[in-house]
């Protein structure tokens, strides 16, 4: 991959485990928005995967030594 791509990648990634934070407050501090909460842990959880099958997929196979 390009720094380009690892650039937006990340900025991506940065994005949504902030918008997971502020649904997961909301949801947390607003009476009947619990909801939210919901909706920001499987946003964050989410990130975390698809991060994880990004960086699996750009490591590629080494060669034994």
């Amino acid at each position: 991959m390009s720094r380009e791509s690892d650039e937006k990648m990340l900025a991506v990634f940065l994005l949504l485990v902030i918008v997971a934070i502020i649904l997961a407050v909301i949801g947390l501090t607003v009476s009947g928005m619990t909801f939210l909460l919901a909706i920001g842990i499987i946003v964050f959880l989410a990130d975390v995967l698809l991060l994880g099958i990004s960086l699996g997929r750009r490591r590629g196979r080494r060669p034994l030594r």
